[in-house]
């Protein structure tokens, strides 16, 4: 899936909800007016850029609210400033030197993660979810470089990519809950320790 297709996919949802097709220079803010609809989810993207906030954050507050990743917030205890400038400055590294790899995958990365909740669960990991488009969450683990940060946002960004896919083109003929049940399970998600659900599957777990 490469940026062209995001590109595709994002157009063809703006468009089911707006009737019309954005330009690639409008994408980002035609895409993010888009999914700020309260039919797609509970809260707005901001016009622009990465919004990163914390366990004490609104969208910690919806997601555990709403068992939301569950694995992830579980153990994530309060953090204090210097922490939260560690991490921000790991998120600042890691998008630059995505950049460096790769400028298509930055700008992937860039139209599709609106907002990252960072945690210090000791999950050592990420999560998205297709009900929660632009969102991520992630709990570095103690010995994550700046790799560690790029990976797991190029990771979610592809499963957020993926869902926006099947919204527009219906790669899953059932819903997420019903997708949930043991026999539509399929893949060993090793950081979770089960099998994961097709839609969730998609993708390697990170």
């Amino acid at each position: 899936m490469n940026i062209g297709h995001t590109y595709e996919s994002m157009a063809r949802l703006v468009h089911a909800q707006t009737g019309e097709y954005p330009t690639a220079e409008g994408m980002s803010g035609a895409y993010r007016a888009a999914i700020s609809n309260p039919a797609m989810r509970a809260m707005a993207a901001a016009p622009a850029g990465l919004d990163i906030t914390y366990e004490d954050g609104a969208w910690a507050d919806f997601c555990k609210a709403n068992g939301s990743f569950a694995h992830i917030f579980k153990g994530a205890g309060p953090t204090d400033g210097p922490t939260r400038e560690a991490w921000d400055s790991k998120v600042t590294e890691a998008l630059a030197l995505i950049q460096e790899i790769d400028p298509s995958l930055r700008l992937m990365v860039d139209l599709l993660v609106t907002d990252l909740v960072i945690l210090n669960s000791g999950a050592d990991g990420g999560g998205s979810a297709s009900q929660l488009p632009g969102v991520v969450v992630m709990s570095p683990g103690e010995k994550w470089e700046v790799l560690d940060y790029a990976m797991c946002l190029v990771h979610e960004a592809m499963h957020l990519n993926l869902f926006v896919g099947d919204k527009v083109y219906g790669t899953f003929t059932l819903s997420s809950r019903e997708l949930d049940a043991d026999q539509y399970r399929a893949l060993s998600a090793v950081k979770i320790g089960q099998r994961r659900p097709l839609d969730k599957a998609f993708t390697p777990p990170s």
